[in-house]
């Protein structure tokens, strides 16, 4: 058994410790997912507390405990379609904040910006595929299509980044 299922497991049976070492692990690739998903540091924190708040209700429920990843960013996305709903209903503009204190190094500025510049769905198999390492099923257990969707999608995506790139004088 991975550890994390281990670990999922061990807070199914009430393990306080248990859940803070989940907490411990998945807090950081959570957060820099709820980052680049919503622009800015602030909603990300947010959408992050809202999501564990989520996964703390979810959790006794969880029948698979190996498929916690895709299930943690799939309770993420929901957290985060949810916000965007409540912004478009009230009609607020989401805000992007320039790169802040949590970031990448000052040499991926450009690339975070470039990915913050493409269209939702691209960014997001683009994120969980190459920033959080799931797989091809486990991006389509996430947003809930078919694996050559998450294919075409992330093909797309790498196209429209690499185009951008070259566009502010990247890869040339």
């Amino acid at each position: 058994m991975d550890p994390t299922a281990l670990l999922v497991v061990r807070c199914q049976l009430g393990e306080r410790e248990a859940l803070a070492e989940l907490v411990r692990t998945w807090h950081t690739q959570l957060w820099n997912y709820a980052r680049r998903m919503a622009g800015d540091a602030e909603t990300a924190d947010e959408l992050t507390q809202e999501t564990w708040v989520a996964v703390l209700r979810g959790l006794p429920k969880l029948r698979t405990p190996e498929k916690f990843a895709p299930w943690l960013f799939t309770i993420a996305r929901r957290t985060l379609a949810n916000r965007l709903r409540a912004q478009y209903a009230t009609r607020a503009e989401p805000v992007a904040e320039p790169v802040g204190e949590h970031d990448d190094p000052l040499d991926r500025v450009e690339l975070l910006a470039g990915l913050a510049d493409l269209p939702l769905l691209e960014r997001e198999v683009l994120v969980l595929f190459h920033v959080h390492d799931l797989s091809l099923q486990e991006c389509a257990e996430v947003v809930g299509v078919p694996a050559g969707t998450v294919k075409s999608r992330l093909f797309r995506a790498r196209r429209m980044l690499r185009d951008a790139m070259v566009e502010r004088g990247y890869g040339r």
